[in-house]
């Protein structure tokens, strides 16, 4: 059983910078796919960065390209999301997410239905 656990999150100031990790256990296969996903408040699952562990293909939400990186270790099983320039509509709780499926060019990288091991979140804040 794939297990994911989130650390890093925090409160910051806007115009802050945070790194989430995610370690990941328990699987044989590296996964697919991963990425993250945030959700605040009244609002539904957003897909913030993913990528194709295989060829290190990466995805970005409009709202954090050239502020947010997603990167992977694969040595240490361990996704990271590099957030510079934070702000206030950052605060939400962040998700790591993992996909055992292969979809090829079926994928899309944002829609939380086409990964099927979450984290249980990490809690990023964001002051003005």
């Amino acid at each position: 059983q794939v297990q994911l656990v989130e650390s890093g999150g925090g409160s910051v100031q806007a115009g802050g910078s945070l790194r989430l990790s995610c370690a990941a256990s328990g699987y044989t296969y590296t996964p697919y796919y991963m990425g993250w996903f945030r959700q605040a408040p009244g609002k539904e699952r957003e897909g913030v960065a993913s990528i194709y562990t295989g060829g290190g293909r990466t995805y970005y939400a409009d709202s954090v390209k050239g502020r947010f990186t997603i990167s992977q270790d694969n040595a240490k099983k361990t996704l990271y999301l590099q957030m510079h320039s934070l702000k206030p509509e950052d605060t939400a709780m962040y998700y790591c997410a993992a996909s055992s499926t292969n979809y090829a060019l079926g994928w899309q990288p944002r829609n939380p239905d086409y990964y099927n091991y979450w984290g249980q979140g990490t809690q990023v804040t964001v002051s003005s």
